[in-house]
C-alpha cells in the first residue's frame, strides 16, 4: 500500500447541497476497511458540520474552520490551530454592517460582497489576518492558517506523511491542501482553475466523484503517484529528459569500483528525498553518512546501535535515520539488518514510512543464505537503494527485486554484465562507458530499454569518505603505510591516520622528510585514504624548500585532526 489516507473537502465535493448520500458513506467505509485513513477538510465550523453530517465518526480526523481547528471524532478532543478573532475586529465588522457573519474558534466567515468591508477593518486595526474565498463565501483567518496546515497537523497525529495522502476538492480554498497532497484530484463540478492544477480530474461530480476516486486508489494505488512529485531525480539523460526513480519501479542497485562515487550518489538521492519530504533510513557500515544533513545518526565506530532505539526514532514522523553499524561484527550487522527490515516493514505497512531504505556495502549484509537476505525477500522490501562494489555477492532473490541498475565508472558495462549474468538474462550489447560525472542506467525488467548514460546531479553536502575506517580502523597490512627511511632499516607500520601521526612523530626527521619528498605521503593519501585535499597538502609541503620536517609533520597532523574525528580512547592503537 502506498497511499494510506484520503483527505476530502465537504461542501461541493463529498456533499451536494450539504447532504452526503448513502452510497458515498458506504464507499468511505469500504476505504477504511482496507486499513486506510480518512480526513475531512472543510471551511465549516464544527457545530454546523455536526448538525448537517452527524456521521463524523467515519473520519479519523476532521479539519474544520479552513484549517484552524482539528477534531478527533473518536475522543471528542478539539485542538485549535490558530488564534481567536480579536473582539474589536468582530465588533468593527458588525458596525460596518457585515451580515450574515459567524465567528468560530479561529475563523470569521461571511459572504460576498462583504470582502471590501472585511479588508477595510483589517487595515484599520492593523491586523495580520488573511481573506480566503470559497465559491462566494468569505473566510477570515490568522495568517498562515489554511487547509494544508490543518491537514498536515491531522496527518502528523496519525503518524502519516502528506506524500501518502490523496486529496480531493472543488473550490478556491482547496488549492493549498491539494497541491501539498501526494496525489490531487478534483470532482467534475470543480472550478476550472482547480481542475487545471490537479493530477486527476474525475468524471463524476460531488460524492459520486469521491466514490470514483476511492475505487481508483484501491485499484491503482502507487500507479497514481505522479513521477514529478514522487520521483527522485538524480540526473539528466544524455539523450534529453530527466533520470528519475519512481516508487513503483522496484529496488535500486548502485554499483561501481571503490571511490567511484557510489556513496556520493546515495547522498545526493537522500538530499532529493529530504527536499520532497520523503523519509529515509540508511544502514551505514563505515561511517560514511554520519554527518548527513536532515538525519539523526545512532551508532559510532565504537558503539553499536540498538535496534529498539532505531525503531523508536523511525516511528517519529518527519525524522530520517542513519544507523552506523561499524562497531559490529559482520554477523551482528546481518542480524541487525534482519531485525531492522522486519520492524521497518511493519511500520511501512501502517504508515507508508520510511519511504526509502539505503543499504551501503549491501554485498556484506545481503549475501545468499544470510538471515537479512531471507528477511528482505520474505517481507518484499520494495523501496531500497542497495550500494555495492560487488553485486555478484548479493543474494539472487534480493538482486531479482532490482528494477534499476545505476553503474558508475569506466567499468560500468562490466558491472551491468555481471548483474545480468547473476540474474540469468542476456546482457545488453554495445554499452557505452560513462565519463567522469556520468553513470550508466539499466532497467533489467524492461526488455526493450537500452542502457542510457546519465549526467549525475552533484550533491550539495560534502562526503567524508569512510572517516571512521581511515582515521581509527584497521586498513590491513596491504594498505597500511610503512615508514622505512632512505636506508630501509625501519619497517614501522601505520594502519590508520592516527597511527600514521603517532608513527611519524617517532621515526625522526630524516625518515619523515625522506617519505615526504619522495611523494609517498601524497600517494598514500590519494590512493588509499582517497583524500585529494590531504594529498595536495603533502605535495605543497614537499615543494616548499623552507619547510622544516617538524613544521610539515605538524601541518599534516593538524589537517588530519581537522578532517577526521579524533580517538576517544586508546583502542585505535590496535586498529579499533
Amino acid at each position: 500500500m502506498y497511499f494510506h489516507a484520503l483527505a476530502t473537502d465537504y461542501d461541493g465535493t463529498l456533499a451536494r447541497d450539504g447532504v452526503v448520500y448513502a452510497a458515498t458513506c458506504m464507499a468511505l467505509r469500504r476505504f477504511k476497511a482496507g486499513g486506510r485513513r480518512l480526513v475531512l477538510v472543510t471551511g465549516r465550523e464544527l457545530p454546523d458540520l455536526a448538525r448537517v453530517f452527524p456521521a463524523l465518526d467515519l473520519f479519523d480526523r476532521v479539519v474544520a474552520e479552513n484549517g484552524a481547528l482539528l477534531f478527533n471524532p473518536a475522543t471528542g478532543r478539539e485542538r485549535v490551530l490558530g488564534t481567536a478573532p480579536p473582539e474589536r475586529f468582530v465588533q468593527r465588522l458588525r458596525s460596518l454592517g457585515v451580515e450574515p457573519m459567524s465567528v468560530g474558534r479561529a475563523i470569521v466567515a461571511t459572504w460576498e460582497p462583504h470582502q471590501g468591508k472585511v479588508l477595510e477593518a483589517i487595515r484599520e486595526l492593523g491586523l495580520e489576518w488573511q481573506i480566503v474565498f470559497n465559491k462566494g463565501a468569505v473566510m477570515v483567518l490568522p495568517s498562515g492558517i489554511n487547509k494544508e496546515t490543518g491537514l498536515a497537523a491531522a496527518l502528523d497525529e496519525l503518524g502519516l506523511s502528506i506524500n501518502n495522502a490523496v486529496g480531493v476538492g472543488d473550490a478556491e480554498n482547496d488549492h493549498a491542501f491539494l497541491s501539498a497532497s501526494g496525489c490531487s484530484a478534483a470532482v467534475a463540478n470543480a472550478l476550472d482553475g482547480l481542475k487545471a492544477e490537479v493530477d486527476i480530474v474525475l468524471r463524476r461530480d460531488h460524492g459520486a466523484g469521491v466514490v470514483e476516486l476511492i475505487d481508483r486508489i484501491i485499484a491503482d494505488d502507487a500507479r497514481l503517484a505522479a513521477p514529478p512529485r514522487h520521483g527522485l531525480c538524480y540526473g539528466e539523460l544524455a539523450g534529453g529528459g530527466q533520470a528519475v526513480l519512481v516508487p513503483q519501479g522496484g529496488n535500486v542497485l548502485v554499483t561501481g569500483a571503490t571511490a567511484c562515487g557510489k556513496t556520493t550518489l546515495a547522498i545526493a538521492l537522500s538530499e532529493e528525498m529530504a527536499a520532497k519530504g520523503f523519509e529515509f533510513a540508511v544502514i551505514d557500515p563505515e561511517s560514511d553518512y554520519e554527518a548527513l544533513a536532515h538525519a539523526v545518526a545512532i551508532g559510532t565506530e565504537r558503539v553499536a546501535p540498538v535496534l529498539a532505539e532505531a525503531i523508536q526514532i523511525l516511528g517519529d514522523a518527519k525524522v530520517n535515520l542513519v544507523v552506523c553499524t561499524q562497531a559490529m561484527s559482520l554477523g551482528e550487522r546481518q542480524a541487525f539488518l534482519a531485525g531492522f527490515l522486519g520492524e521497518a516493514a511493519a511500520l511501512r505497512a501502517r504508515t507508508g514510512r520510511p519511504h526509502w531504505i539505503v543499504v551501503d556495502e549491501a554485498h556484506q549484509v545481503l549475501p545468499s543464505g544470510g538471515e537479512a537476505a531471507s528477511r528482505f525477500d520474505a517481507i518484499g522490501v520494495d523501496a531500497a537503494i542497495l550500494v555495492t562494489l560487488s553485486p555478484q555477492q548479493i543474494s539472487h532473490r534480493v538482486l531479482a527485486s532490482v528494477g534499476t541498475v545505476l553503474a558508475i565508472g569506466t567499468d560500468a558495462p562490466l558491472a551491468v554484465e555481471a548483474v545480468a549474468g547473476r540474474l540469468g538474462i542476456a546482457p545488453p550489447v554495445d554499452m557505452p562507458a560513462p565519463a567522469e560525472g556520468q553513470l550508466l542506467r539499466w532497467l533489467p525488467r524492461v526488455a526493450e530499454a537500452r542502457p542510457a548514460l546519465v549526467d549525475i546531479h552533484p550533491c550539495a553536502q560534502p562526503h567524508l569518505r569512510h572517516r571512521g575506517k581511515y582515521a581509527l580502523g584497521d586498513l590491513g597490512p596491504w594498505r597500511s603505510f610503512y615508514f622505512r627511511g632512505p636506508a630501509r632499516r625501519l619497517n614501522r607500520a601505520a594502519n590508520n591516520l592516527y597511527s600514521f601521526i603517532e608513527a611519524g612523530a617517532e621515526v625522526g626527521d630524516e625518515v619523515w622528510a625522506y617519505h615526504l619528498h619522495a611523494g609517498d605521503y601524497a600517494s598514500w593519501f590519494r590512493d588509499v585514504i582517497k583524500d585529494e585535499d590531504l594529498a595536495r597538502l603533502a605535495e605543497i609541503l614537499a615543494a616548499d624548500a623552507a619547510m622544516t620536517p617538524g613544521a610539515s609533520r605538524e601541518a599534516i597532523a593538524e589537517a588530519v585532526r581537522e578532517r577526521y574525528a579524533g580517538p576517544a580512547d586508546e583502542s585505535w592503537r590496535q586498529g579499533r
